[in-house]
């Protein structure tokens, strides 16, 4: 298990889909997420004229997007965003606290930034491929993937999820569910022809490559379940063949429903999903655990 770190949120307008800042005991950046009715006010702020990284999140043509860039006048390239790119609705704003940042270190984190983006194939980015690195020092590398590590906990947790990467290389423990010592369920809708195989692996549920999730969703095509779905076949994870969508990949759900409705088409739960070999639902043997720590 992993050290724990003290996240500080501080929403500054007092309401949760305002702007807030992130910023994380003994680490020198600075998060700043505003939306984008709230940008005049986020510009005024004096980290919004430091030197750093931004991320704008929206919709284009009906289509999840993104794009990362860098600035040393955050300020001005936003300002300038505002008049040039109308589909982005969040800004999000990456400095360090003592604007120590300068071109050579935004650069390269612009540059890791879009790798990673485009590695996890969570949403499309407009910047196309990534750009170059800057040449730093051994050391200033060093400094920047450190600071990048924090950052990758700090983003999610304010629900900028896109450098996270949920696909699973074969070769993990999780993947190896036979010689494991992991939990293995199965999904199977015999009227559907449906078989999905998932591994309980810490708190996420691996979908394993070469399971069957229904070919369309069946309920309210606005369902968070459905954008998830598209996103997925958009990144390739999931495609169409014959009568289905395959997984083409070993991927990671952090909630057992969306797994569930993921595969099904439709809304569902830790029922659908049973303990491989037996006709223990997945419900079940959660409780199950949960009378083992008592």
């Amino acid at each position: 298990m992993g050290k724990g770190r003290t996240l500080e949120l501080y929403f500054i307008d007092g309401k949760p889909d305002g702007m807030l800042t992130a910023e994380v005991f003994n680490w020198t950046g600075h998060v700043l997420k505003t939306p984008r009715t709230r940008i005049a006010e986020a510009l005024r702020r004096p980290e919004a004229e430091y030197t750093g990284v931004y991320i704008l999140l929206g919709d284009a043509e009906g289509q999840p997007q993104a794009y990362i860039g860098e600035a040393e006048d955050l300020r001005a390239r936003i300002r300038g965003h505002v008049a040039k790119k109308d589909w982005w609705e969040t800004a999000v704003l990456i400095t360090s606290a003592a604007n120590n940042l300068h071109k050579a270190h935004i650069k390269y984190l612009e540059s890791r930034l879009v790798e990673l983006a485009l590695e996890a194939k969570r949403m499309p980015l407009e910047n196309g491929n990534a750009p170059t690195r800057s040449s730093l020092s051994e050391a200033g590398v060093a400094n920047m993937e450190s600071f990048l590590d924090t950052l990758m906990m700090v983003l999610p947790a304010i629900q900028v999820d896109m450098f996270v990467n949920k696909a699973k290389p074969a070769s993990t423990k999780s993947q190896t569910s036979e010689a494991s010592d992991l939990p293995v369920f199965e999904l199977k809708t015999p009227k559907h022809r449906l078989t999905a195989t998932a591994i309980k692996d810490g708190g996420e549920m691996v979908i394993q490559a070469g399971s069957k999730a229904r070919k369309t969703w069946t309920q309210d095509p606005h369902s968070k379940y459905n954008k998830i779905r598209g996103e997925l076949l958009n990144a390739g994870v999931l495609k169409h063949e014959g009568d289905f969508c395959i997984f083409q990949q070993n991927y990671a759900f952090s909630s057992v429903s969306t797994a569930a409705a993921v595969v099904q088409g439709r809304a569902a739960n830790g029922k659908d999903w049973k303990l491989k070999g037996t006709n223990k639902t997945y419900a079940d043997w959660e409780a199950e655990q949960l009378e083992k720590d008592d």
